[in-house]
């Protein structure tokens, strides 16, 4: 098998981000497959890559001066999240041909590129009946939604998530429905539908609502808050709508001064001087192979679907970050980056 593997791919590729990743990338039809490609480490997998998602942290890391400048290794091939076969592997329980998906792990990227190693943690098995190009949103979206969400509840428990049309939102209220939890979420106007096409029993419309105000004259109290979209007024106004014990999980934040600056009396000062009345937790996931496989059961059984908000193609890949960074996003970006 080994002597089929090429010598070179096709990969959209980044030596430098002087301003911003969409206008660093270039598409390299010669570049060199990974370094660890001949000769695998201990239960990793060489995956010919068929499909890509892209995600926030796809470009907020290579974009952060010392992150992109040090601790990745160039040329790099942006994204994590994948969907492919198996080239070649360490592993006993996967063959050469075989479907799988999932996710590296930063600093190692390279799901823009036609072949990328990823470890065992990262690599599962595609199931029977799912599209290789749904399985390839799941990675970094769909572990975050798990993530936050399947540990803290239990059937019956009443969830608010800020931000259900995105990635990880639509991830997240199908995730709350398969365990059997009452979903309340937030979207613009246009993605109502969308949300409860999800399963979401209650939508607030934040252009046209005051979210604070809709869920403190609803009366109801929240046991979970996950916040998708990275708002620090939501915690300091969830203790309102929250059961006591409730806990507020934030995965949207954008890494700045002014963000932790808003947030840090939570850590430093009692409730009763202005610090936090809840538990606060800021998550940021890590792949699992048993998350992995819970999801893909999901996905085999009807119970999750992928929202694909749009396809692009290798050569697309600068246009398909520009897309993401509008922040309006429905679901999942996706590249189609080789042929099956």
């Amino acid at each position: 098998m080994a002597a089929s593997i090429p010598s070179t791919m096709r990969a959209s590729q980044w030596t430098s981000i002087p301003n911003s990743i969409e206008k660093s990338l270039k598409l390299n039809n010669n570049a060199p497959l990974p370094k660890s490609a001949k000769s695998l480490g201990k239960d990793d997998t060489l995956v010919k890559v068929h499909y890509a998602a892209l995600n926030p942290v796809d470009y907020k890391l290579p974009e952060a001066p010392i992150v992109g400048r040090v601790a990745i290794s160039k040329p790099a091939s942006p994204c994590m999240d994948f969907a492919g076969v198996v080239v070649k592997t360490s592993r006993s329980d996967l063959k050469p041909g075989q479907a799988v998906f999932g996710k590296t792990e930063p600093p190692l990227f390279g799901a823009m590129a036609e072949y990328l190693v990823a470890g065992r943690q990262g690599t599962i098995a595609l199931p029977d009946g799912v599209k290789p190009e749904d399985a390839a949103c799941v990675g970094v979206a769909g572990l975050t939604a798990y993530q936050c969400i399947v540990p803290n509840v239990k059937p019956g428990d009443k969830i608010f998530i800020n931000g259900g049309s995105g990635g990880t939102g639509s991830f997240g209220i199908q995730f709350a429905k398969a365990l059997g939890c009452e979903v309340t979420t937030t979207c613009s106007g246009p993605n109502v539908e969308l949300c409860k096409s999800l399963g979401a029993d209650e939508v607030i419309d934040y252009r046209t609502q005051n979210v604070h105000e809709t869920l403190k004259r609803s009366g109801k109290q929240f046991d979970h808050i996950v916040d998708f979209v990275g708002s620090p007024e939501l915690y300091w106004q969830a203790h309102d709508f929250s059961k006591k014990g409730a806990k507020v999980v934030n995965v949207g934040a954008t890494m700045s001064l002014d963000f932790f600056r808003r947030l840090l009396p939570i850590f430093i000062l009692p409730g009763f001087l202005g610090g936090g009345k809840m538990k606060y937790e800021f998550l940021t996931c890590r792949a699992k192979e048993d998350d992995f496989k819970q999801i893909a059961k999901w996905m085999a059984e009807g119970k999750v679907k992928p929202v694909i908000g749009e396809m692009f193609s290798l050569e697309e890949v600068p246009k398909a970050f520009e897309k993401l960074k509008t922040g309006r996003v429905r679901g999942k970006l996706v590249v189609k980056v080789s042929n099956q």
